[in-house]
């Protein structure tokens, strides 16, 4: 009979290994780098204690981190069976992760507005409701996510609220003290004021209020090196717009509209807002373009050329190219979409509407991520 062959138990180190491919739900980064694992030991038998640290105490993720460390740990040769404790951390513990998230900064400050960061800001306007903003909001934030792309949404239409539904987003944000850890549905970290809000009740708010909000939505929540923020305005140019030109300068601006030649006029205001706040328009997306008959023909019912009109006015007024992004034609399935929770991008994404708004968020990938006001690092040399 030959020897049972006999596995040696792990190391220290070969079990911290294991833990650092195992990131936090939320924050999106490994748990020991956040210094969330207590103690990890084993004995002679391969069974595995480790401890764990939760940033607040009802953390709504621990089920999550307690079953991934586990399979994690497992998975390395000679482990039997792994127990989780789970601790909470200290007010000392908390305030040094909330100041290595923010990157070494104790307070409070817009990441996106600092002259370093390398996040694109699209801002989606539009000159009146209904136009399906929101709409090509959430399809275009779920589209960049499935390009790979780290995204996030600021649902900045604080009194017409609706992106958490459109998105799907069933969780609420965790707060770590002063910090806000925002939910994440189909790869796309989301906060609206939704959240905060019991029920469906109306927030009445006027713009003080209304900028403080927008301010902490951006200072507040632990929004990670993202590539892409989209923030959904509401319909016109009041104090939410003027706020964005404040708070962050760099936004570039999307208008949508629909091919209507009234809703186009109003749109040109929306756009033309940049020419006060100093930003940049990257285009135009027309809406609601026309119905795709069985037949094969399209029927216009909102008219036809309100995109065009709106982007050729615009790149009069600001003297600058304003392209036409795309034109989305009526399809069922975008409104089915934001009211299931699932974008028509990921849901069907060879349709018609799907096809163009993922061309859409395509080119608005390929851009390259802002090198404007970074420090190249360089200095003269002298002679």
């Amino acid at each position: 009979m030959e020897p049972m062959s006999l596995v040696a138990l792990p190391t220290q180190d070969a079990l911290l290994a294991a833990l650092a491919k195992v990131n936090d739900p939320e924050i999106r980064r490994p748990v020991t780098e956040l210094g969330m694992v207590k103690s990890v030991s084993v004995d002679d038998a391969g069974h595995v204690a480790l401890e764990l640290f939760l940033t607040v105490a009802g953390c709504p993720m621990k089920d999550t981190l307690r079953k991934d460390t586990s399979a994690a740990l497992l998975r390395v040769p000679g482990v039997v069976s792994v127990d989780v404790a789970l601790d909470v951390m200290s007010d000392e513990q908390r305030a040094a992760l909330r100041t290595q998230l923010r990157g070494g900064v104790a307070e409070r400050e817009i990441p996106f507005a600092k002259s370093g960061s390398l996040t694109r800001v699209y801002a989606v306007a539009s000159g009146k409701g209904g136009v399906g903003k929101s709409s090509v909001t959430v399809n275009l934030a779920a589209a960049l996510a499935a390009e790979g792309l780290k995204v996030g949404v600021v649902d900045a239409d604080v009194h017409g609220f609706s992106i958490p539904r459109m998105l799907g987003v069933t969780g609420l944000p965790t707060q770590v003290d002063d910090m806000i850890l925002p939910p994440i549905s189909h790869e796309v970290k989301v906060i609206s004021i939704g959240m905060f809000v019991p029920g469906n009740q109306p927030v009445v708010w006027r713009g003080p209020m209304l900028h403080r909000a927008l301010q902490q939505f951006l200072g507040d929540v632990f929004w990670g090196d993202l590539d892409i923020l989209l923030l959904d305005l509401p319909p016109g140019t009041g104090d939410i717009a003027i706020s964005i030109g404040q708070l962050l300068p760099t936004a570039e601006i999307l208008v949508v509209t629909t091919p209507q030649q009234a809703a186009a006029e109003v749109a040109e205001r929306a756009g033309s807002i940049a020419l006060q706040t100093h930003q940049r328009v990257v285009g135009v997306v027309e809406n609601m373009s026309w119905l795709e008959l069985p037949d094969g023909s399209r029927q216009e019912i909102f008219g036809s050329g309100g995109g065009k009109t709106v982007a050729d006015s615009l790149t009069r007024l600001i003297g600058a190219p304003v392209p036409l992004l795309g034109q989305v034609p009526l399809d069922a399935g975008l409104r089915e979409g934001g009211d299931s929770g699932t974008p028509i991008v990921l849901s069907d994404p060879d349709s018609p509407a799907a096809v163009v708004l993922r061309a859409v968020a395509k080119g608005l990938a390929q851009r390259s991520r802002g090198l404007s006001g970074r420090s190249l690092g360089v200095s003269p040399v002298k002679r």
